[in-house]
């Protein structure tokens, strides 16, 4: 997920690789221009508007962007010593997380106005919600689940595939009743059931980095965003010059 970092642990934490997690191919519906100077952390599509939170010192911000184009509409600045990370809806409002200085900001989602901040202990990677929770990831196998008004922690969940920890969880999206998480440096994206943390099904983003030229180490899979009411899936990556619109099919 970071800047100049490579050659992380395996995927799956002290086990085996997960041949028994059942395999749903993406296949690509739509693709849509996205712009490659932006270092994909957060994505969120709600009330027909693609929001977009970008991550490198300097180069953060929170972006309403025009899915059909990508035109950035509107976008705010983090402010430049932090690194950018997850956004999440709540209410009228955005949420956003940085990555290593503890420290989340809240804004204003109609003007994209900066008008709050708040603190948590450890990482800032990725966040959602259920509409009663905010689920936010921090890189370990765990899910913080935080009270959305307070921001307080209220729980967390260890996600596991074949009863083995699942690491660098990344951007988060809810999408019918289950989280579904980029895993950072790889081409998947895994299905978590909620109340125990497994993970049901992988699914393989392959098609999708076939379509796109790699420029770097860091321009790997990350931003996933549902249309609850067009029933679309929507994912891109770092850098990437696409956002594809998916539908997924078992292996």
């Amino acid at each position: 997920m970071k800047a100049l970092l490579s050659l992380l642990p395996l995927l799956l934490v002290g086990a085996a690789q997960p041949e028994r997690v059942p395999v749903e191919r993406a296949q690509i519906v739509r693709a849509f221009p996205h712009d490659t100077g932006a270092f994909t952390e957060g994505l969120l599509y709600l009330d027909g508007k693609l929001y977009e939170s970008t991550g490198m010192e300097g180069r953060s911000f929170i972006r309403e962007v025009r899915l059909e184009d990508g035109k950035v509409i509107r976008q705010a600045a983090i402010p430049p010593q932090y690194f950018g990370e997850g956004i999440v809806n709540w209410g009228t409002k955005l949420i956003s997380v940085t990555w290593q200085h503890g420290l989340g900001f809240i804004w204003d989602r109609a003007t994209l106005k900066r008008t709050g901040e708040w603190r948590y202990p450890g990482e800032g990677w990725g966040m959602t919600q259920n509409g009663r929770e905010i689920v936010m990831s921090d890189g370990t196998p765990q899910l913080r689940f935080l009270d959305p008004d307070t921001l307080k922690e209220l729980r967390r969940l260890t996600v596991t595939a074949n009863g083995s920890r699942v690491a660098r969880l990344n951007e988060l999206e809810w999408v019918k009743g289950e989280v579904l998480a980029n895993v950072w440096q790889t081409d998947r994206i895994a299905r978590i059931d909620p109340a125990t943390g497994r993970v049901k099904a992988w699914i393989d983003l392959s098609p999708l980095t076939a379509k796109v030229p790699r420029r770097g180490i860091d321009d790997v899979p990350n931003g996933i965003a549902y249309d609850a009411k067009g029933d679309r899936l929507f994912v891109t990556g770092k850098n990437w010059p696409y956002l594809f619109e998916i539908r997924t099919v078992r292996r």
